[in-house]
């Protein structure tokens, strides 16, 4: 089964690509390559974020001031929270036609081997962009931007505890 699969938003696109129609078109050809496909870029983003998050030992994604400015968005009524901007925050994607390369921000649990959390998360990422989209994914880059304290969470709520709301 082959599949012409364009990026909305990617690389260049040809007009037609006749290699996956095999010289065939109408109702001669097969019917899963009558058509062309096309993905988003934040189809793959939301993809590759929903893939890390389930590996163990990732916190969160995004870069400090990008996890505290999505954070405060979700607070806001009307400001975008709900939606897909969490799921994509501290993942950037770029997808031609037939590859993708994804970049995440990460924040790793104290503790956790983050060469192996690392590994999980290209594996992860690569296997469900390739699964659900169809593209090659060429690489996956990780930056590691923090590591979560078990007390972290702890300290942020303890001074708001003595304020009047």
């Amino acid at each position: 089964m082959t599949d012409n699969i364009t990026s909305v938003g990617g690389g260049s696109r040809p007009e037609a690509d006749v290699s996956a129609l095999k010289g065939r078109t109408g109702a001669g050809a097969p019917a899963e390559t009558r058509g062309r496909t096309t993905i988003a870029d934040g189809v793959v983003a939301k993809i590759a974020g929903m893939a890390a998050r389930e590996v163990p030992g990732i916190h969160s994604l995004g870069a400090g001031m990008a996890r505290a400015f999505g954070a405060m968005r979700e607070r806001v009524p009307g400001a975008g929270g709900g939606g897909g901007g969490a799921v994509t925050r501290g993942v950037k994607v770029e997808v031609g036609e037939r590859q993708a390369a994804v970049d995440l921000d990460v924040v790793v649990e104290y503790g956790v081997s983050i060469v192996d959390v690392a590994g999980g998360v290209r594996t992860n990422v690569i296997s469900a962009v390739e699964r659900m989209t169809g593209l090659e994914v060429v690489e996956v880059n990780i930056a590691v931007d923090d590591v979560h304290l078990p007390d972290d969470e702890e300290e942020q709520t303890e001074p708001n505890e003595g304020r009047v709301r």
